[in-house]
């Protein structure tokens, strides 16, 4: 049989019970109808790129099936079907990926959201090169006004 790989996204307000309910209300369709699940984890609420149905967080969770087409066609009709899920995505693969997914290693890693290992503490060293900072204005025209006197 082949291989997919879902990740859906359920709207912020659900808890993370709920989430994990619809998971597996969502394996059990595919265990129904002749699949198997594999894995599924749960990456958390994070924030989306934009806004969807006026939701800036959500809740993903990716599982992988082993299972036939019938059975993604049935689980993707029931995810439709279910108002709290905003996005999904199944693709077909070739092979399951082995240990944690890359969400799951930069959560452990301990890398920011920015995706950079720039270090937070050295805005200076990487500031513009402009120099450094002329004094405000405000501050030049009170100098100039004392010595006026």
């Amino acid at each position: 049989m082949p291989l997919y790989e879902t990740v859906f996204i359920a709207r912020q307000d659900v808890t993370a019970k709920q989430v994990e309910d619809y998971a597996k209300s969502f394996a059990k369709i595919v265990n129904d109808n002749g699949g198997e699940t594999k894995r599924t984890e749960s990456w958390g609420l994070r924030n989306l790129a934009y806004k969807i149905k006026k939701n800036k967080k959500g809740h993903y969770t990716l599982m992988h099936f082993d299972a036939p087409p019938a059975a993604m066609t049935e689980m993707e009709r029931n995810i439709r079907l279910n108002e709290d899920v905003l996005r999904y995505q199944t693709v077909r693969i070739e092979k399951l990926p082995e240990g944690p997914s890359a969400i799951l290693r930069q959560s452990e890693d301990g890398d920011d959201e920015r995706g950079g290992d720039r270090p937070r503490g050295d805005r200076d060293r990487f500031s513009s090169s402009r120099g450094p900072r002329a004094p405000r204005a405000e501050a030049a025209n009170t100098d100039s006004a004392e010595g006026a006197e």
